[in-house]
């Protein structure tokens, strides 16, 4: 039997940064996702997550008792969006105009080929075409794009305004107002391939990527303010940050007169592990906190310390239903 349709993923969770002016938005990425099928089953997931490397390996069996061929995906992040512009967002590799993550994939050992599909989407429609149509790269990371949006003639330059695939800025740099257009729209990237799995044989998939991990350059965490605001709490509950960490931080406060620590955060779709037959039989997360003097809080139940840096999960016939959040925290070395 054969399924041919591209399953969809909503991977983009940009999240609000906790020090505005000088922080970047980590986005979230997760792991593959094929139209929800009860032929396959997910036996293992081993992840492993820390900031500059996520690598992820599933063990899939197909119990049908006949070659399933379905596509599979991996949903990049979503880019864009009027505050794009406005705040500092976290990619790794800004030269490629669709592999922002260095995604890569191997299907029991051996490289996948992978096709690639972008949409430019505003509101919800697709305005790809359009932007084609008028020499404007979909990609709105790369360099040059708001130059050639600043280059459309007057008919052009309106409709983009109008159809909301463009948004005006003003300001003056010492050289009078300037006027320029900005990329309004979502870029969804999806890698996927077409995928066949024999009857009762284990694939192994496996794939790496380098996290767009956020940060900032202080930390709120811990401070009356932050303790106080609903924003601070938002982020207390998205972190699990209980009591422990919070003494922790307090401690490294005393004798200063600034945040003891920058920011770390990571996201990582979990959720898709529900699209499987059954619920994942073996799953094993492993978070590097990256040094033994930072602080991490991320919410999971059974964490185990098994190094110095490293903390494990492990669950049995689970089915995620929420994603994984990551706050680390460094400590800042002591002010001369």
């Amino acid at each position: 039997m054969k399924t041919s349709a591209l399953a969809a993923l909503l991977a983009a969770l940009v999240a609000a940064p906790v020090l505005a002016n000088d922080s970047t938005a980590e986005l979230a990425a997760g792991g593959l996702v094929l139209t929800r099928t009860d032929a396959i089953e997910m036996r293992s997931e081993d992840l492993f997550i820390s900031e500059d490397l996520v690598t992820v390996r599933y063990v899939f069996v197909n119990t049908s008792g006949a070659p399933v061929t379905t596509r599979v995906a991996f949903p990049m992040p979503d880019l864009g969006g009027e505050e794009f512009f406005y705040h500092d967002t976290a990619i790794p590799n800004r030269e490629d105009p669709a592999n922002i993550l260095d995604f890569r994939t191997t299907v029991d050992g051996r490289p996948v080929t992978m096709a690639v599909e972008q949409k430019a989407l505003v509101n919800g429609v697709d305005q790809s075409a359009w932007l084609k149509a008028h020499g404007i790269p979909l990609a709105l990371h790369v360099e040059g794009v708001t130059a050639k949006l600043d280059a459309l003639p007057g008919a052009a330059r309106d409709e983009a305004l109008a159809l909301g695939i463009a948004t005006p800025e003003e300001y003056d740099a010492g050289k009078g107002v300037e006027r320029h257009l900005n990329p309004a729209w979502i870029l969804r990237t999806t890698f996927h391939w077409e995928q066949t799995f024999a009857p009762g044989a284990q694939v192994v998939v496996e794939h790496r990527y380098r996290p767009a991990v956020g940060g900032s350059v202080g930390t709120m965490v811990g401070s009356p303010g932050y303790m106080a605001d609903a924003e601070g709490a938002a982020e207390r509950a998205r972190y699990c940050i209980d009591s422990s960490f919070l003494s922790a931080v307090e401690r490294a406060q005393k004798g200063r007169d600034y945040p003891p620590f920058t920011e770390s955060r990571i996201a990582y779709v979990l959720k898709t592990g529900g699209n499987w037959a059954k619920p994942i039989g073996d799953f094993r997360l492993v978070v590097d906190k990256g040094a033994a003097a930072n602080l991490v809080s991320f919410c999971a139940s059974g964490v185990k310390k098994i190094a110095p840096t490293r903390f494990e999960v492990r669950k049995t016939n689970w089915r995620p239903e929420k994603d994984l959040w990551i706050l680390i925290l460094k400590p800042l070395p002591p002010a001369e």
